[in-house]
């Protein structure tokens, strides 16, 4: 009996855990962390509704913090088997495992000092769910695959990586099974990317599947026209500094920061926005740059021909600067210049992006450029909603600054792109798509547009509720 539970990413779009049972032989695809309100992003955290001992290995499908921030919890708890992943993935999920150890442990002596200063705090101290020591033993878990290399994962069940096309090292899995003499094949999309991005492949077909085990964030929107990306941001960067003022990007320091990069790279050196400063203000997003450096087997063809044969790099030109230092980042805010400030976190829930939102949020020349997916409860999702007010370190600010969204620098596909890439599948073999990794609306409009295009069984995983295959 072939067996799936999702334990997160079920009916919301955080904290993928996917629990695949065969005949024994338990397979956790992802292992990443809930983000959202404080609390309620602990208490979902912590609990792990499965003994990690009992796991014969993992698959990790790329490097997001939601997709691999919890495999040192995993390690902390008993687990000692294998974490599959491309190699690209492996070294992205080292660098973002590290750095929510360090988070963890330093919110944890904030909040001990915290209440030790202030008697009337009702909160308790908690220790942190995991420390680096954690996950260095989650690091050394990793085994680098290729990808279109059969691995056997575990006995009788067969794994192939195929480009995800959503950030460096991305991979739809496909699991190859044996069930009581049967043989069935599970696909997992991960986070499906985007056609005709720039640096990375496309996402490519995975044709033959029993099972699909699909994505579903933007599963009830349409993007903007991705060839008229660089249009827009030219727009907003000229428009910004032209009065005087800053653009702020909040961004995940993987996938979108580079992308970001990329196009501003683009746009200097044709001379279509002034010549201002561009700073990337994340330490995570520096050393993730470096990594992107290192893979450039992850490169699309016009990547490759456009940088690296002329010996140059997408990620460096003269008006680019890296910001490693708290004081530099400081230093920024102090400045009366227009620029373009890079920082993260990509929801605003964190980060260096926090004090710049502080000082520039009340500027009515500043615009916050939103270019990315923002969850419920977070920071982001309430500048993109163009709330009036916004609280930030606790306190409020009225939002002065122009809030301007550019969906066209989503790295998940849309609806239509989704349903076009499901659709080159065999109808005619798949069985079933169960839908994960967003919320309740998303996953009701892309179960409609499915059906519409003749997948006959879709449904929506439940958190904690198995489906038989």
């Amino acid at each position: 009996m072939i067996r799936l539970t999702s334990y997160g990413a079920a009916r919301e779009v955080t904290g993928s855990k996917h629990l695949l049972e065969v005949d024994g032989t338990r397979i956790l695809v992802d292992c990443g962390m809930f983000q959202g309100r404080r609390q309620q992003a602990r208490d979902k955290n912590q609990d792990l509704p499965f003994d990690p001992g009992s796991l014969t290995a993992c698959i990790n499908t790329h490097g997001h913090l939601d997709h691999c921030g919890a495999y040192p919890l995993l390690a902390k708890r008993g687990f000692r088997g294998t974490i599959w992943a491309t190699g690209a993935t492996a070294d992205v999920a080292r660098l973002v495992m590290a750095d929510a150890a360090r988070i963890q442990v330093a919110d944890a002596r904030f909040l001990e000092w915290h209440i030790s200063k202030n008697p009337n705090d009702r909160r308790q101290a908690l220790p942190p769910l995991f420390d680096e020591e954690d996950a260095a033993q989650a690091a050394d878990r990793y085994q680098a695959v290729r990808y279109h290399q059969p691995v056997a994962v575990a006995r009788g069940v067969t794994a192939t990586f195929l480009d995800a096309g959503h950030i460096l090292g991305s991979a739809i899995v496909r699991l190859d099974v044996e069930d009581a003499g049967r043989k069935r094949t599970i696909v997992f999309t991960g986070d499906l990317g985007r056609r005709n991005t720039p640096i990375l492949r496309d996402p490519e077909p995975a044709p033959d599947a029993d099972w699909l085990v699909c994505e579903s964030t933007y599963g009830n929107r349409l993007h903007d026209d991705i060839t008229h990306a660089q249009d827009e941001l030219a727009q907003v960067v000229t428009g910004t500094a032209a009065k005087g003022g800053r653009v702020l990007i909040p961004a995940f320091a993987i996938g979108r920061t580079q992308e970001l990069v990329w196009h501003m790279h683009q746009l200097h050196e044709s001379g279509r926005i002034p010549p201002i400063p561009v700073y990337v203000d994340s330490p995570m997003a520096t050393s993730a740059t470096e990594i992107f450096t290192r893979h450039t087997e992850c490169y699309d063809e016009e990547t490759v021909r456009r940088f690296l044969d002329r010996g140059e790099s997408p990620f460096r030109f003269r008006a680019l600067k890296f910001l490693a230092s708290a004081e530099e980042s400081k230093r920024l805010n102090d400045m009366r210049m227009p620029c373009v400030v890079i920082a993260a976190s990509g929801m605003c829930e964190g980060g260096r992006i926090l004090h710049h939102l502080v000082r520039g949020v009340g500027d009515h020349r500043n615009t916050i450029l939103i270019v990315g997916y923002m969850a419920r409860h977070t920071l982001g999702r309430a500048l993109a909603d163009r709330k009036d007010e916004v609280r930030i370190f606790g306190e409020p600010h009225r939002v002065e600054a122009r809030v301007k969204i550019l969906n066209a620098f989503s790295a998940h596909a849309d609806r239509d792109e989704i349903g076009g890439w499901v659709g080159g599948m065999d109808r005619s073999r798949l069985e079933g798509v169960m839908l994960v990794t967003g919320e309740p609306e998303a996953q009701d409009a892309l179960s409609d547009h499915l059906r519409g295009i003749g997948i006959r069984s879709v449904q929506g995983m439940e958190a904690g509720r198995s489906v038989c295959l």
